[in-house]
């Protein structure tokens, strides 16, 4: 004979539907929904900001891009891809495109270097770390102009400083903006001496998220260090140095200010030319605005390309 057992459990209640006033009023109990309702009232004048001044602006210019467009013209022509066919056919757009990748590979390198250097000494708790600290800073609030302005004094090739101490030393001086073989590594001189300091505290806050344990039992296991180093401080480093690399080569392809400056926009000849002197001066000099919204295009592909590949070799491999 069957034998029948009784629940001793009860079943639990079913949950409204959600499209229900019972099911909006459950929702509305619960204290996730209430903290993410909070969240999103919070976020949501930066989604209006967004929205307005900043997809809106994404979604125009690629209209832009896709027609003949010209301020002063009363029709705007619809030409399709011609405009980013005439980039790609252009000779200057490669010598600005070279440019900009040169000028790039050479500051993020030089920032990042030099600011995980800095960062390793001043982690240590040395008298007068915190105004070190703030003087390697605080180049990185000037303007553009600025820099530009007092750099040119120093590297000037008749009255420069620099020049001036090489011929003190017996050396020859050196055109640092009229030399085409060195004016690309002078603006890149340049713009790590301007921005180093806020990637120095990135990687400065970086390590001091790095347990000090695993670096006593490093050194409780002998290991010397270059060892330390290598097998504990930069794989932990790696999510830092993503950052750091990432936003360097997505500001530093967008440099146009010390090339305008420091070499008569793009000097000499091309040498120093890059892709926001190129955008500049289709857009305001020469009027096409569906030409230059082709070419901030044609950056933002370029710059996404180049960001996947980061994360491909660093990000891959980040230990949290």
């Amino acid at each position: 004979m069957a034998q029948h057992t009784t629940r001793l459990v009860p079943d639990k209640p079913a949950r409204p539907a959600l499209l229900s006033a019972e099911g909006l009023r459950y929702l509305l109990a619960r204290p996730s929904t209430r903290e993410a309702l909070v969240a999103y009232v919070f976020l949501t004048p930066f989604f209006i900001f967004f929205i307005v001044f900043v997809l809106r602006a994404i979604v125009q210019a690629g209209y832009m891009s896709l027609h003949d467009w010209k301020v002063l013209g009363t029709t705007q022509k619809f030409i399709g891809l011609q405009n980013y066919t005439e980039l790609l056919n252009d000779d200057v757009w490669w010598i600005a495109l070279k440019n900009t990748a040169v000028f790039a590979a050479l500051t993020v390198a030089g920032t990042t270097a030099l600011s995980l250097g800095l960062a390793l000494i001043l982690r240590r708790n040395l008298r007068g770390t915190n105004f070190f600290r703030s003087a390697f800073y605080a180049p990185s609030i000037l303007s553009v102009g600025i820099v530009a302005i007092c750099w040119g004094w120093l590297m000037n090739t008749d009255f420069g400083v620099i020049n001036y101490a090489l011929r003190s030393l017996g050396l020859r001086p050196i055109n640092w903006t009229g030399d085409a073989a060195v004016v690309i590594p002078a603006l890149s001189l340049v713009t790590i001496w301007w921005g180093f300091g806020f990637p120095m505290l990135i990687m400065l806050a970086g390590l001091q998220n790095i347990p000090e344990q695993l670096y006593e039992a490093a050194r409780i296991d002998g290991a010397n260090p270059r060892q330390v180093f290598w097998y504990i401080t930069l794989p932990l480093l790696r999510p830092t140095l993503l950052f750091v690399t990432v936003t360097g080569f997505i500001a530093h392809f967008q440099v146009f200010g010390q090339p305008y400056f420091m070499t008569n926009s793009g000097g000499p000849g091309r040498a120093s030319y890059t892709v926001i002197l190129y955008l500049y001066e289709a857009a305001w000099e020469a009027f096409r605005m569906g030409f230059a919204s082709s070419v901030a295009f044609t950056l933002a592909i370029i710059l996404m390309i180049i960001t996947l590949i980061q994360f491909f070799f660093i990000g891959r491999r980040v230990e949290y």
